[in-house]
């Protein structure tokens, strides 16, 4: 068989209408209890459904279009992205492990690291973002994992995972990888060295904010250790849910470019903005992730940071409060624009945080661009006199 083109496949994996009487997409299973015609059946358990929370042709779906889109062995889906993350950790690592854990990490993650896996044991060390193959200095005999999250979700540091994945490898490190901002569709992971690589799918393979999942997909190395824990620890996701994550995984395409456009044009026309003092966007040229991005990525997302310059909390409050298309939210990934402050001086360790003014992390959404400019210059004039 021809191999397919990325856009055939978004369209095209995890469906099999001929199995299912012609039907385009594949049906919604509710199930916990799943029968065995024999003793036999029961006893040896090789039947492809073996009880709901193991997961069922919906769930089967879903599993193996992501994990196609990832280039990976399979993948799982668990309740939500952070679960994710803490299913995949869990896995591999155990009491007197040391864990390497980039300091630009999603707040959440850092908190089980900091508040779940230290109390069992796990030697949890920060690392900066940008220190590519010099990670070989920080390893050492109790290393099990190296996790990284390139670009970061709030400061957009861009990581040189194939350095990492180099030197890792060398040293029998698994590497693992939060790939939620690029997506499958703009970072393939398991191309670049990645072992187990993690999406927050409430995001953009959903793309429409009705959805909790994430999903872990893996080297063939790597499936049967992670799969015994997200049995163990019984992680599932929900038929209906996951029937609206195979509706909106066939439009990622065509709505990660259009955030991606729509998001490369708020952060050009934000940098010339008097109030800004810089924007954190590893597509723009210039910025300190550009040139590792170009190479390893072939797109963005519509997730970006903005410091502001320093302005008073009245100001800022006069600026988002009455945002007509920004909604103040902690999610992304969805159709609706977004804005949040954000406080990286608070989840720094190995790094400081020096910059002076407020951090602001859009979402570009899937609303006219003009409408979104209009709504931030109004933003922007309510900061002005407040601040006058």
């Amino acid at each position: 068989m021809t191999k397919k083109k990325q856009d055939t496949l978004i369209v095209t994996a995890g469906r099999d209408p001929e199995a299912n009487f012609g039907i385009v997409n594949p049906p919604v299973y509710h199930a916990s209890t799943v029968l065995y015609p024999t003793l036999e059946a029961v006893k040896s358990r090789t039947q492809p459904v073996t009880y709901g929370r193991r997961g069922t042709p919906t769930t089967f779906a879903l599993q193996e279009a992501i994990a196609e889109l990832e280039g990976g062995y399979k993948t799982a889906l668990t309740s939500s992205g952070l679960s994710a993350v803490t299913t995949a950790l869990l896995a591999f690592l155990k009491a007197g492990d040391h864990l390497l854990m980039v300091d630009s990490v999603y707040q959440p993650s850092r908190h089980f690291c900091d508040k779940v896996l230290t109390r069992y044991g796990v030697n949890v060390e920060y690392y900066d973002p940008l220190i590519g193959a010099g990670i070989e200095q920080l390893i050492c005999p109790e290393t099990k994992v190296i996790f990284t999250e390139s670009p970061g979700s709030v400061t957009l540091e861009v990581q040189d995972i194939p350095a990492i994945a180099e030197v890792a490898h060398r040293k029998d490190v698994t590497v693992m990888l939060d790939n939620t901002w690029a997506s499958p569709l703009y970072f393939k992971p398991f191309e670049h060295g990645v072992d187990v690589s993690i999406q927050a799918v409430t995001k953009y393979l959903c793309g429409h904010s009705d959805v909790m999942m994430g999903s872990i997909t893996t080297s063939e190395a790597a499936w049967t250790e992670m799969l015994d824990t997200h049995g163990a620890i019984g992680q599932c996701a929900a038929p209906d849910d996951v029937y609206l994550v195979l509706r909106g995984i066939r439009t990622l395409s065509t709505r990660l470019e259009r955030h991606m456009k729509t998001g490369v044009a708020l952060a050009e026309w934000l940098k010339q903005r008097p109030e800004v003092a810089r924007v954190l966007h590893p597509a723009l040229p210039g910025d300190p992730g550009h040139a590792i991005w170009k190479r390893d990525f072939t797109g963005a997302c519509g997730l970006f940071s903005v410091e502001l310059k320093p302005c008073s909390e009245k100001a800022l409050a006069a600026f988002l409060d009455e945002l007509e298309f920004f909604g103040m939210g902690y999610s992304w990934g969805g159709f609706e624009s977004l804005v949040i402050p954000q406080y990286p001086k608070k989840m720094r360790t190995a790094t400081g945080w020096k910059a002076e003014g407020q951090i602001l992390r859009f979402h570009a959404g899937l609303e006219d661009i003009d409408d979104l400019i209009a709504d931030l210059e109004a933003g922007f004039e309510r900061l002005r006199v407040a601040e006058s």
